[in-house]
């Protein structure tokens, strides 16, 4: 099934049922009035919303409505816990040889992951908020899934049966503040603003065959300033699964139902299938050029990232977002003292 959270005025919206081909839509009132609820007595309640999404899906229910991806919050617009991984090794590979060092041994046995900003998450329309683009703002498409309760200690597999529903992220970097923050050991922090998460978030039965060993096995669709740019498998170059993923956050912690848990940076070694974040084609250029050409977003840049599935259906809609400031207006230019290299 695919579910929704749609803008009521409140903070954590209204949970909707969405159709398989998207077009239409239910409130789910009187099953669960919010995906959290939904995920904290999941074993109860998703069976109900299944039997409305069959019913949706057959065309057999009342008060349907057509489904607006603008109405979508995130379909957790404040979650309990947002942990990004960094699954994909050449990201990691080409961030090393663009600053001439080796990727250090350990990333090949065990999953980077850092905790980000999980109270605010953004809807698939709602605009880049940035107060500078001198900042070096990126976008980074990735996978996540929201996981149910996870206990401590727990194994991939066993953590592989805890996922609930997956989606699409934005993971918005400032590349150009990133640096001064990892120097100091913390971080990142300021570096990264809201994160944003596709319209829709899906069982993992929707995606048939396309769901296996843990991994999302479809292309990664990325469209900047009406240019696509990228077209990334999601599969075979995950170096850790999503089960790996949340058995390492768990090795001294448990995850709550409502975790949040992002891929990383989707990335292939074929270079012929473009980029998912900018950073990682300016990497490309410093690679064989010697130096960067590619500029990050400006003002009024878009973005749109999107994954279907093998019947060229859209899986979980589409983020679409333009890089705006806060206040409406473009302030003047950053005066540089809080900038560096990007990573």
């Amino acid at each position: 099934m695919k579910l929704a959270t749609y803008k009521d005025g409140s903070r954590d919206g209204q949970l909707v049922v969405v159709s398989r081909d998207l077009t239409q839509a239910h409130y789910a009132t009187g099953i669960a009035n919010t995906l959290q609820q939904a995920l904290d007595d999941w074993n109860f309640i998703a069976p109900q919303l299944e039997d409305l999404s069959l019913a949706l899906n057959q065309g057999k229910t009342r008060h349907t409505f057509a489904f607006d991806p603008h109405m979508c919050m995130a379909p957790l617009p404040r979650a309990y816990q947002w942990a990004d991984g960094s699954a994909y090794l050449n990201h990691l590979e080409l961030v090393g040889k663009a600053n001439d060092t080796d990727m250090p041994a350990e990333y090949l046995t065990r999953p980077l992951v850092y905790q980000g900003g999980s109270d605010d998450l953004q809807g698939a329309r709602d605009p880049i908020w940035v107060e500078d683009t001198a900042w070096g703002v990126d976008f980074e498409a990735e996978l996540a899934v929201i996981t149910g309760d996870v206990p401590m200690g727990v194994s991939p597999e066993q953590a592989l049966e805890s996922i609930r529903l997956l989606t699409l992220v934005n993971d918005v970097s400032l590349r150009r503040l990133i640096p001064a923050e990892l120097k100091t050991g913390f971080g990142f922090f300021q570096g990264k603003p809201a994160t944003t998460m596709g319209p829709v978030a899906v069982t993992p039965d929707e995606l048939g065959s396309a769901w296996r060993d843990g991994r999302v096995h479809l292309t990664m669709q990325c469209i900047w300033n009406g240019r696509k740019v990228g077209m990334c498998e999601a599969g075979p170059e995950m170096g850790f699964h999503f089960g790996q993923i949340i058995a390492h956050m768990c090795k001294t912690r448990r995850a709550r139902a409502g975790t949040i848990v992002g891929s990383g940076t989707v990335s292939n070694k074929d270079w012929s299938h473009g980029y998912s974040c900018i950073a990682e084609k300016r990497m490309m250029e410093k690679v064989t050029d010697g130096h960067a050409t590619t500029d990050f977003m400006q003002w009024g840049d878009t973005i749109r990232i999107e994954m279907k599935g093998k019947d060229g259906q859209s899986l979980f809609g589409a983020i679409e977002q333009s890089v705006q400031h806060p206040n409406g207006d473009v302030p003047g230019a950053s005066s540089g003292d809080d900038l560096a290299p990007e990573q």
